[in-house]
């Protein structure tokens, strides 16, 4: 299961806090023990970077825009 969470300051440590809904669906009691896979959430705006491909150049795409925003004008 994945889920996204905050970190908090907890005295010298950092912690997480596991939303309710996913305590009860898992029946997690305190004490227990845990294997979390950590990860950084990552800039979404960076992994699309690259990953589109367009058939036209940004130029044409651009150009067809005006053109389209300009007729509009008329």
């Amino acid at each position: 299961m994945v889920i996204s969470v905050k970190t908090k300051e907890w005295g010298n440590s950092i912690g997480i806090i596991l939303p309710r809904e996913i305590v009860e669906k898992l029946s997690i009691a305190p004490g227990e023990e845990l294997v979390i896979d950590v990860k950084r959430k990552q800039n979404v705006l960076k992994e699309l970077f690259g990953s589109m491909h367009f058939k036209k150049r940004t130029k044409d795409l651009l150009r067809e825009v005006r053109k389209e925003l300009e007729g509009d004008l008329i």
